[in-house]
């Protein structure tokens, strides 16, 4: 059964994650939206998704582009969880995974870092 939380304490646990993240790093984030959507039509399981040109594949070329995404599906990690400190942790560790996809970061390398 799917813990029960409103919109807005789920966004504001989302800014919870990205709080998380290191001061330098956060200073090195540009162009990226952060959203928060019930769930992925393709994967409705699929609990974030980074969507854009990482870091570490940017050129010159990249100038003018879109903002990069990070969508953090709302409705598959209230299903997932158990109680409510169960969200929070898949909050933080699904916010922080889709933003080190933006700084380059494979998924193998987060399994092994502990952000899979």
């Amino acid at each position: 059964m799917a813990v029960a939380m409103s919109p807005d304490r789920f966004e504001e646990l989302v800014g919870d994650g990205l709080d998380l993240i290191p001061e330098e790093l956060t200073a090195a984030i540009d162009n990226v939206v952060v959203l928060v959507e019930p769930r992925n039509d393709d994967d409705p399981h699929l609990l974030g998704l980074y969507e854009g040109i990482a870091l570490t594949e940017r050129d010159s070329h990249y100038g003018g582009s879109l903002p990069d995404t990070v969508t953090i599906y709302r409705d598959a990690i209230l299903e997932m969880c158990a109680d409510e400190d169960e969200v929070v942790h898949e909050v933080a560790v699904t916010v922080i995974h889709e933003i080190a996809h933006y700084f380059g970061i494979e998924e193998e390398r987060l399994h092994q870092l502990g952000w899979g």
